[in-house]
């Protein structure tokens, strides 16, 4: 009999021993995950930063050539200042947030495409050295802009397929991990830009 009871008792141990492994190995990796997430949305703040800080540089360089543009200039730093004034630490875990910040940088992206629109308009500004190395510079920037989102979609969706797993979810729920925002196309992307002169 005694046995038994050390059988059984040996048994239940091993079996509380391999959920607790279990735990354990869910709880890290949700961590883990929310980590990935997290890098990848400094990368995508890294890149509107460095966006941000071009946009300055480009409007001084345009406002020689085409001072008459002036609202253009107006919308420009006021969507920039717009995404300034966002405390953008909490934006990946708050939709209603998220939505904002991506609104915000909607805008900042339909000023830069007036202002291109503008510079169009200027041969010698396009002949312009500085002003070339600037809209090469924003270019790149952009570019990098959509493959970070596009990094940043990825670890998201992983992380929130995880929390939505059975039994993933029962741990993800009592620790209080929650989903993550995914960038969308903006309003009004599948429609070609028009471009007037």
């Amino acid at each position: 009999m005694l046995k038994w009871v050390l059988i059984i008792g040996a048994m239940i141990v091993g079996v509380v021993f391999i959920v607790g492994l279990s735990i354990i190995g869910m709880y890290n990796g949700l961590v883990s995950q929310e980590e990935t997430v997290k890098n990848a949305w400094s990368q995508v703040e890294n890149v509107y930063q460095r966006r941000s800080d071009l946009i300055p540089n480009l409007v001084e360089t345009v406002k020689g050539y085409a001072t008459h543009e002036h609202e253009t200039f107006v919308q420009l730093a006021n969507a920039r200042a717009s995404v300034g004034k966002m405390d953008v630490g909490s934006v990946i875990n708050d939709p209603a947030k998220f939505a904002e910040f991506q609104k915000a940088q909607g805008a900042i992206s339909q000023a830069l495409s007036r202002l291109m629109v503008v510079m169009e308009a200027y041969p010698t500004l396009k002949a312009n050295e500085g002003f070339l190395a600037l809209q090469s510079q924003l270019e790149g920037t952009e570019n990098r802009i959509t493959i970070e989102r596009q990094r940043y979609n990825d670890a998201a969706k992983v992380f929130d397929i995880s929390i939505r797993k059975f039994p993933t979810n029962i741990l993800a729920g009592i620790c209080n991990f929650k989903a993550k925002a995914y960038f969308e196309a903006e309003q009004g992307a599948k429609e070609a830009p028009k471009v007037k002169f």
